[in-house]
């Protein structure tokens, strides 16, 4: 069984924003493959469908990005799911808008949702799929950067970086996460 969970924040409010490129991943996979995130358990939306004879669940925690563990970590548990057969999407201020990169362990880097994970996950040991949101520009606190929408130009730039971190999380169900990082890093 794989999990793939993508970070942000719920409501309206927050819909489009940068923090929530995790839904956005989330949403286009749904998409893809017909399935709703319509069990509502965990804190959290998900999806729970079978791709072929590999079984997946999609999460979208509802616990606002800065806890996003205590959604995950009671999943995690019910289900029986090792660390190897996590993935996590969430948006990084260190990429350039855009940019996707792969990594199959590693700290927070700062990002609260991580932070969150880890902690409540008791482990480091899990992949990502970050996605690039940039720095604010001079000015703009962090907080109104992740929690503002993208411009026309970036819009451009998510839009096509969304499908590919989505390519990366299907390819992910069927293979092991280090082929899947040369595959799309």
């Amino acid at each position: 069984m794989k999990l793939i969970v993508g970070l942000g924040n719920p409501g309206r409010k927050y819909k489009d924003t940068r923090h929530n490129v995790g839904f956005m991943v989330i949403d286009e996979l749904a998409k893809r493959h017909g399935w709703g995130l319509n069990k509502k358990k965990f804190q959290g939306h998900f999806a729970y469908e079978l791709l072929g004879t590999d079984k997946v669940i999609l999460l979208e925690p509802q616990t606002y990005m800065n806890l996003s563990g205590d959604s995950v970590k009671p999943l995690v548990d019910f289900y029986e799911i090792a660390p190897e057969d996590i993935v996590v999407v969430y948006d990084d201020l260190d990429l350039p808008t855009g940019k996707v990169r792969l990594r199959q362990n590693g700290g927070h880097g700062g990002h609260n949702g991580i932070r969150s994970m880890i902690d409540q996950l008791g482990t480091k040991n899990f992949n990502r799929v970050r996605i690039g949101i940039d720095r604010p520009k001079e000015g703009l606190t962090v907080t109104d950067h992740v929690l503002g929408r993208f411009t026309k130009s970036e819009r451009q730039l998510i839009d096509q970086s969304i499908l590919h971190a989505a390519q990366a999380c299907e390819a992910f169900i069927t293979e092991d996460f280090q082929t899947v990082m040369n595959k799309y890093n």
